[in-house]
C-alpha cells in the first residue's frame, strides 16, 4: 500500500482530533501515513510541494476538501490526483454527495480498498473552484445566519438560519442563463438561486437535491417564492427535499451558469463573499478522482 499524506485543519477541535486517531489506527495497520496540520493556505502550499507521489487524503469537512482541491487547483497540479476524504467537519455535504460513510472507521477502509471516482469541479471566470455547492440570495442569508448558530446548535444550526431568513428574505432581481438559455430575468425578483454539483448544505439540507458530483454536469435552481405565503410552503418543501418541484421553482442542468443583476451576496462552499454583480461558473467534468 502506498504511502498517505493526511491534511487536517488546525483549528479543529478535540473531538475531531480524537475521532481522527480512529481513523489513522486504521490506515496504519496497512501503510504509512504522515499528517500535516495547516492553519493557513501559505502552510497548505507548503505541505502540497513536498507531498510528492504520495497519496493524499483530507481529514476535515467541506471546507477542509475545498482548501486543498482550490490548492491543488492553483498549483495546476489536480489532474490526475486521486484523493482519500475522512468527513471530520460539521456538516460533511459533499461526502454525503459523493457516497462516503460518515463513520470514520468506515471512511478509513474506503481509503484503503475504496475505488477512484470521477468528481467534477465548478470554476468562476476568476478562477476560484467551488467543489460542492454556491448559492445566493435568501439560502446565502440563511448560511451566514446558520453558521451563527452552528458553533451553538450543530447540526441543527442550518435549518435554524432558513427558518430565521424566511421572516424577512432578500429577494434579488437577478438575469440567470444555463448555457446560454434566459430562465430568470430582472423583471421578477427571485428568492434564491442555487449551482450545485453536491445535492445539499448545511448538514444536509438538500438544496439541489439530485445533483451528482460525477456526471459532468451543474444542477442550477431557482426559486421566485418570494410572497409570504409562498416562502412558508417553500422552507418546508426545503427541509423535505421536495421544493424542486413546485411551480414556483425552475430547475435545469448545464455546463455553464450566468448570474447579473442587482448587488447580490454568494455563500460558495459555506464562505460568504460579496456583494457582486455578476459571476460565470462552468464545470470541469472529472477534474479529479475521489476514493469512494
Amino acid at each position: 500500500m502506498e504511502p498517505l499524506l493526511l491534511i487536517s485543519n488546525a483549528d479543529a477541535g478535540s473531538a475531531a482530533d480524537a475521532t481522527m486517531q480512529v481513523a489513522l489506527a486504521v490506515l496504519r495497520e496497512r501503510t504509512d501515513v504522515e499528517v500535516a496540520t495547516t492553519a493557513n493556505p501559505g502552510e497548505l502550499d507548503g505541505v502540497l510541494h513536498r507531498a510528492g507521489s504520495r497519496r493524499i487524503v483530507v481529514a476535515g469537512g467541506d471546507g477542509s476538501l475545498h482548501a486543498v482541491v482550490a490548492a491543488l487547483h492553483r498549483r495546476h497540479d489536480l489532474d490526475g490526483r486521486t484523493l482519500g476524504l475522512l468527513p471530520l467537519g460539521t456538516g460533511n455535504d459533499f461526502a454525503r454527495s459523493a457516497g462516503i460513510p460518515l463513520d470514520v472507521t468506515e471512511a478509513a477502509n474506503l481509503v484503503l480498498d475504496g475505488s477512484a471516482r470521477p468528481m467534477d469541479l465548478v470554476v468562476d471566470e476568476l478562477g476560484e473552484v467551488v467543489v460542492n455547492n454556491v448559492h445566493l440570495g435568501a439560502s446565502a442569508l440563511a448560511s451566514r445566519r446558520g453558521a451563527d448558530w452552528k458553533s451553538v446548535l450543530g447540526l441543527v444550526g442550518y435549518p435554524v438560519g432558513v427558518l430565521l431568513t424566511a421572516l424577512r428574505p432578500p429577494a434579488v432581481r437577478v438575469r440567470v442563463e444555463a448555457d446560454g438559455v434566459v430562465i430568470a430575468d430582472m423583471d421578477r425578483p427571485v428568492l434564491m438561486v442555487a449551482v450545485g454539483n453536491g445535492a445539499s448544505v448545511g448538514g444536509g439540507a438538500r438544496v439541489t437535491p439530485l445533483a451528482d458530483p460525477g456526471d459532468g454536469e451543474l444542477d442550477v435552481l431557482v426559486s421566485f417564492a418570494t410572497s409570504p405565503v409562498a416562502r412558508v410552503g417553500y422552507v418546508a418543501n426545503l427541509l423535505r427535499g421536495s421544493h424542486h418541484q413546485r411551480d414556483d421553482v425552475v430547475s435545469c442542468r448545464a455546463k455553464q451558469v450566468s448570474v447579473s443583476g442587482e448587488d447580490f451576496w454568494l455563500s460558495a462552499d459555506g464562505e460568504i463573499s460579496g456583494p457582486e454583480r455578476r459571476r460565470t461558473w462552468h464545470v470541469e467534468p472529472a477534474a479529479y478522482s475521489l476514493l469512494s
